[in-house]
Parts: structure tokens; sequence; C-alpha cells
């Protein structure tokens, strides 16, 4: 049963968490300070823009009504400009009436308190001097002298430009909207703000916890607790990387079960043949039996079975690092394996077996260390010799996917299918045989070093068939494979294969 690993000591950040947080944090209060800066700006722009269209609407109104005034009264001195200056005054300013010299007009003084100037003329406590601007026809944006904005506007009577009017409004005028404007883009900032924090955290969060997952888990299994899985159910890597790890651990609690159960197995099939050779030797020593040749050869053929396991055990282990001490080159699978059966054939006949060879083409390219794929082949054709009957008979094939080693032997129970390559572990015709479970263990572990696979099969009469796949490759044009029929291989005894 797994266990979930403690993460008490996770339920912060960490210091990933609040490297990133801090990162997420810099980034969101750049982008809201950017944001409001150009939001601050572009509403006072606006705001200026939309107030200063409105002070030229009311110029435009103002000179509208001025020019009804003059309309009236057919010129400037007798014309009334008490509904221009009201108007006006309606909308905060004050209003300036000029004429087509650029003279100003009597009354056009918004407050009516002018002051002379020695021609004649009257000067608003708002107006413009000599120098004021006069209108353009479609109107005009001015600043006249007062401290406020204005505006100007040409008054035009029948389609000529009969003079022009010029408004100062207060200095700050439309200043309350943009006031109010500024405090909301700021409530606005502020809460992007916080809204970004919380975002920031929460993202931090989701993406630390799958590694402080893993982390703790990792603790946990270093700590020794087999048991201790992620169980984190994330999206894309981080989910990828906890199913990983998770997978991982079970393969490192497999592992060391399988090498509980290796040690358990070794001292169960050492402790036997040792306990017989040491019996036979203290009653030789004490004197209780007779060093005869039969006791002789019992306690000899007692060494042999421990020497054979310590052999198998080794060659297990070699097989095992075969990944690492390959030397892969290209050969001919053909010619190979009917080399292997040449060697092997004396002790098949010895068995009283029939061999049978289907050679397939040759060359038959495969990518492999000559010496452990023969030492794969050699295992399999031991095994089929350790438990065939006599007379019965052995086939090896080679073809364009498969090598085979056929026998027509008694067969393998289908229950024991799924286990005859797992190390040291003998089903019942193994059992019989003195067999120690480890050589299809071997061809497994060298199969498996070179990219290929094995499998079992095996009829419900009997015979069993044992198919080996190699990757092929494609021959190249005038290339000769090393270890053709012409070119016998020699085995060296330190590579020839133990029976099963």
């Amino acid at each position: 049963m797994t266990r979930e690993p403690s993460t008490a000591g996770s339920g912060g950040l960490g210091p990933l968490g609040r490297r990133l947080f801090a990162a997420f944090a810099v980034v969101a209060l750049a982008s809201v300070a950017l944001l409001t800066a150009a939001a601050v700006v572009g509403a006072g722009r606006g705001l200026s823009s939309a107030h200063q269209a409105d002070r030229q609407r009311t110029a435009t109104r103002v000179a509208a009504t001025a020019a009804d005034a003059y309309r009236a009264s057919g010129d400037w001195s007798t014309a009334d400009l008490s509904a221009a200056r009201s108007l006006a005054a309606g909308a905060g300013a004050v209003l300036t009436v000029r004429d087509t010299e650029g003279e100003m007009m009597p009354g056009g003084a918004g407050d009516g308190s002018g002051t002379g100037n020695g021609d004649g003329s009257r000067t608003g406590a708002g107006s413009e001097d000599g120098h004021g601007m006069t209108g353009s026809g479609h109107g005009q944006h001015g600043q006249g002298s007062g401290s406020g904005p204005g505006a100007s506007a040409s008054v035009v009577v029948d389609g000529r430009t009969v003079g022009s009017v010029h408004l100062v409004f207060p200095a700050g005028s439309g200043s309350a909207g943009l006031s109010v404007a500024w405090g909301w883009v700021a409530a606005a900032a502020a809460g992007a703000l916080v809204l970004a924090l919380a975002v920031s955290w929460f993202v931090t969060r989701r993406l630390t916890a799958p590694v402080i997952r893993v982390a703790a888990t990792a603790r946990a299994l270093a700590a020794g607790d087999r048991a201790a899985r992620t169980h984190v159910d994330a999206p894309g890597e981080l989910g990828e990387l906890a199913a990983a790890f998770d997978a991982m651990a079970d393969d490192v609690s497999h592992a060391e079960q399988a090498r509980h159960r290796l040690a358990a197995d070794v001292a169960h099939e050492l402790r036997t043949p040792l306990a017989s050779l040491q019996a036979g030797l203290e009653e030789l020593r004490d004197g209780y039996a007779d060093p005869s040749a039969r006791r002789l050869a019992s306690l000899h053929d007692q060494a042999l079975r421990l020497g054979r396991i310590v052999g198998d055990l080794g060659e297990l282990a070699e097989a095992e690092s075969a990944r690492l001490s390959l030397r892969p080159t290209t050969v001919d699978l053909t010619a190979l394996a009917l080399e292997a059966v040449a060697e092997r054939e004396a002790e098949l006949r010895t068995a009283g077996l029939t061999v049978r060879t289907a050679p397939g083409p040759s060359p038959l390219p495969v990518r492999a260390d000559a010496d452990r794929l023969h030492q794969a082949l050699g295992n399999l054709l031991s095994n089929t010799a350790r438990h065939c009957r006599p007379g019965d008979t052995v086939t090896v094939t080679t073809s364009a996917t498969p090598a085979e080693v056929a026998d027509t032997g008694p067969g393998i129970p289908a229950d024991e299918l799924p286990h005859v390559f797992d190390r040291l572990w003998r089903g019942a015709r193994a059992r019989a045989g003195g067999g120690s479970g480890i050589g299809l263990a071997v061809v497994k572990e060298l199969v498996t070093a070179h990219g290929g696979t094995v499998a079992a099969a095996s009829g419900p009469d009997g015979g069993t068939r044992m198919t080996l796949r190699l990757p092929r490759v494609a021959p190249r044009s005038g290339s000769r494979l090393p270890r053709g029929p012409a070119e016998p291989r020699v085995a060296s005894r330190a590579n020839t294969p133990r029976g099963i």
C-alpha cells in the first residue's frame, strides 16, 4: 500500500516558489505602472481635448450671437452684446469682441469694467491687449493674457467677417473631471495590481506544488520509505515529471524486491549442496564413512553443482551489464545460428535429440555483438537439450524477421510461460531437471541489451518455440559480413555458456 509523503515543511512556496512569485510580482508591478502612466496621460490629454472642443463650441455660439447683434444694429458701435456676454458668463468665461481692425468694441468686456486706453477703447479685465488674435474664419484656439485657457471664433455676417470673439476661461477649468478620471485610474491600477499579485500567487502555487511534492517524495524514498509516491495530477510537463518519478519509484521498489528475492533464492540454492557437502566431509573427517569412490563421486557432484550455480550467477551479472560492454557490428544471423547449432550439436545428440536446421536467406544482417548473440543462442539450445525427451526433434530456423529454436518436447504449462525468463524462476520441468532458473534470464538480458525481444510459446499438445527478434540492418552493396559459413567461429572457453 503506497503512502503519501509528508509535506508539512512545504506549506509555503519554498525557495523556488518565492523566486517565481517575486518575478511574477515584478512583472505585474511594471505592467500595472506602465498601463497606469499611459492611462493617466491618455485621460489627461483626452479630457483636455474634450474641454477645448467644448470651449471652442462655446466660442462659436457666442460668435453667432454677436453676429446676430451686429446684423440687428448694422455696426459694432450700436450693437447690443449683452446676449453674447450672458452666454459667455454662463460658460464661466470672459468675453472680448474685436472688429476687423483689431479694435475692442465697447461693451465687449464680460464684466463691463474696462479701463481706457487713451484711444476711446476699453479693455476688459480678462481681455488681451492690442496684439490680441483675430478670427480666421474657422475659429481659432488661443490663450489670452489671462491665466486660463481660451478660445476664439470669427464673427461672420452674410458671408463677411466683421470681427472676432475671444473667450478666456478660468484657470483650472476642467480639472475636476481630470481629478475624477485620475481617481478612477488609480483605483483601477490598485485593483489590477492586487488581482495580478493574487493570480501570481495562485500560478506560483500551481507550478511549484508538483515540484515540492516530488522533492518531498524523493526525500521520503531516500529515507527508506519505498511506498512513497507523488500522486500528482498536473497538466503538461509537470504531470509528466510526477508520473515519471512515480514510475521510477515503482521500478526501484520492484528492483529492490527482486534483489531481496534473488538473495533469498541464491541462499536457498547454495544451502542444500553446501549442507550436503559439509555433512559428507565431516563424516569422512570423523571416520564415520569410508572414502570410497562412490562417496567421493557424490561429494564431487555436489561441488560441481555449487560451481555451476556460482557460474550461472556470474553469467547473469555479466549479461545484466552487457548493455555497457557490447561491441555491436553487422553480423550474419543465419551463419551465426548455424555455427551455434554446430557447437551444441554434440550436446543435443547426447541428449537423444534429432537436430534440424532451416536456414533463411544469407546473409541476414543484424546489428549485434557476435559473442553475446552466440551466447544467447547457445543458452536456448542448452535449455532444449536439458528439458526435451530422447527422440524429440529440435529445429533451428532463421528468416527475414526472427530466429526460432523449436522442439517437440513436453512443452511449458500456460501458467508458467509468462515467467520462463524471470531470474531464478524454475517451473516444474526445471525443478525436475535440476536447473537453476538463470539461463533463460541470461538470454533475455542479452537480447534486450541488443534492443531485441525474446518470447516463449507452447502448444496444448506439447512442444516449445523460443522466438528471438533483433533489429535488422540493410546490407551494403559488396560488403562482406563476419561469421559466414566459410569463417567458422572459434569459441573461447570464457564465452561458452553453461546449461540452464
